[in-house]
C-alpha cells in the first residue's frame, strides 16, 4: 500500500479509503438492514491490507452505516483513522452540531472521530447554515475537547466556492469528487494542497460509470492493457495533489483488486498521465455532440434535461460507455429526476436559439434516442 502526507495533519494516509456508502444491504420487514457478515470482513480485508482510512456518514446505508463501522474498526482503532460527517441539512440551531455529534459518537461506539466533515458543503449551505449558526466555533470547542481530531468538509459545488471556503482557514482536509470523466475540481484540488489541506477524492471511478469496460479507456495504460477501473483510479492516484481515493467496495475480491492498485509505485508515470489528459481532451473535441454542459438551453418546456441526455451519448459514443449509458437512458421518464426522454420532445426549437455552440438540439435528441432506446 502507498502512503501519502496528508495535508499539514501529521499523518500517513493510505491511498486508498473505504467508502461505507454502498455496504451490502438487505430488506426485511419493510425495515434495511446492512449484512454484516459481508461488509465487516470486507472492512477488515481492506485495514489487513494497509488501508487506513475508512470514511460513513449520518445517513449512509439507510442511516445504519456508522453502526457497521463502529463494529468493523474495533481492535483496529490504533491503526486506521475514522471519518464521518455531519448532515449539515438537519442543523437547524447551533446547539444541533453538538446533538448531532454526540449522537454519532454513539452510534459508532467510540470516544472520538479523525476526520468529521460538514457533509456535503456548497455556497448555499455554507453560509446559510454552517455560518450562520456559527458551526465552525462549535466544531472548534469539539476539537479542544477531543471530541473530534480534525475539521473537515465534502464538497458539492463549483471550485471557486470551494476555494472560498478554504480560504476560511478552518478546515485540515477536504473530500471533493474527481476522475477521468470530471476533471472540473482540479485545479481547486491543487489550491487545497497549497494551503495544507489534505485532499480525498470520492467517485474515483465515477460513480460506476467508468466501471464499466470502455476499449478506448483501457487503450490509454502504457501497456495498452488493463481493466478500465483500474485505469480510472490509476488517473486519480496519478495526480500528486490526490492523497486518498474513496472506493465503495462491495466483495473481497474488489478489495483486493484495488489495494493492488493503490500499491503500485508510481501509479503512473507523469508521461503516462499527460498522455491521458491528452487523450480525453482530444476525444471530446472529436465528438460530433460537444455538448460543453453549460445549461443554457435549459430549462426544457417539456422537462428533458437535454446536457444530460448528451452526456450519455457522448458515454456512449465518444469512451464506449454504453451499457453505462444505455443503463442510464432507460430510467428517463416522468418522474426521473434526470428527466423526460427525448421521445417528449415537442421540437419548439427554444433550446436551439440559447446554445452558443449551435448545437441542432432537435435532431440529435433524435439520435440519441435512436442509438441508446432499447427498442
Amino acid at each position: 500500500m502507498q502512503y501519502r502526507k496528508f495535508g499539514n495533519t501529521g499523518i500517513n494516509i493510505s491511498a486508498l479509503g473505504f467508502g461505507c456508502m454502498r455496504l451490502p444491504e438487505y430488506e426485511k420487514d419493510k425495515k434495511w438492514y446492512i449484512d454484516e457478515d459481508k461488509a465487516i470482513p470486507m472492512i477488515h480485508k481492506a485495514f489487513e491490507l494497509g488501508v487506513n482510512y475508512v470514511d460513513t456518514a449520518y445517513g449512509y446505508c439507510h442511516g445504519n452505516s456508522e453502526y457497521t463501522v463502529g463494529k468493523a474498526i474495533k481492535g483496529f482503532r490504533d491503526k486506521v483513522y475514522l471519518s464521518t460527517k455531519l448532515p449539515t441539512w438537519m442543523v437547524k440551531e447551533t446547539g444541533d452540531y453538538r446533538r448531532l455529534l454526540e449522537k454519532q459518537l454513539e452510534k459508532l461506539g467510540e470516544d472520538y472521530i479523525d476526520f468529521y466533515h460538514f457533509h456535503s458543503l456548497n455556497k448555499n449551505s455554507f453560509e446559510n447554515i454552517v455560518l450562520k449558526y456559527n458551526l465552525l466555533d462549535e466544531a472548534q470547542k469539539a476539537k479542544d475537547e477531543g471530541l473530534i481530531k480534525h475539521i473537515s468538509f465534502s464538497f458539492h459545488d463549483k471550485p471557486e466556492v470551494m476555494k472560498e471556503i478554504i480560504d476560511t482557514g478552518a478546515f485540515e482536509s477536504v473530500l471533493c469528487q474527481y476522475n477521468l470523466l470530471d476533471r472540473t475540481n482540479e485545479e481547486a484540488i491543487a489550491y487545497a494542497v497549497s494551503k495544507g489541506l489534505g485532499t480525498v477524492i470520492m467517485g474515483p471511478v465515477g460513480g460506476g460509470r467508468l466501471a464499466a469496460p470502455s476499449e478506448l479507456i483501457s487503450r490509454m495504460s502504457s501497456s495498452g492493457s488493463g481493466s478500465t477501473p483500474e485505469i480510472a483510479l490509476r488517473f486519480v492516484l496519478g495526480n500528486p495533489n490526490v492523497n486518498c481515493a474513496l472506493s465503495g467496495m462491495s466483495t473481497i475480491s474488489m478489495v483486493e483488486e484495488n489495494t493492488k492498485v493503490a500499491s503500485m509505485d508510481p501509479q503512473l508515470y507523469k508521461d503516462d498521465w499527460d498522455k491521458i489528459n491528452r487523450m480525453v481532451e482530444e476525444t471530446k473535441k472529436l465528438s460530433e455532440l460537444y455538448c460543453t454542459g453549460c445549461n443554457y438551453c435549459m430549462p426544457c418546456p417539456t422537462g428533458i434535461n437535454i446536457p444530460h441526455v448528451f452526456s450519455l451519448m457522448n458515454y456512449h459514443k465518444v469512451f464506449g460507455l454504453t451499457e453505462y449509458a444505455k443503463s442510464n437512458f432507460s430510467r428517463l421518464g416522468p418522474e426521473a429526476k434526470t428527466g423526460r426522454s427525448p421521445a417528449d420532445c415537442i421540437e419548439c426549437g427554444v433550446c436551439e436559439t440559447k446554445c452558443p455552440q449551435k448545437i441542432l438540439i432537435r435532431e440529435k435528441l433524435k439520435e440519441t434516442l435512436k442509438e441508446l432506446a432499447n427498442n
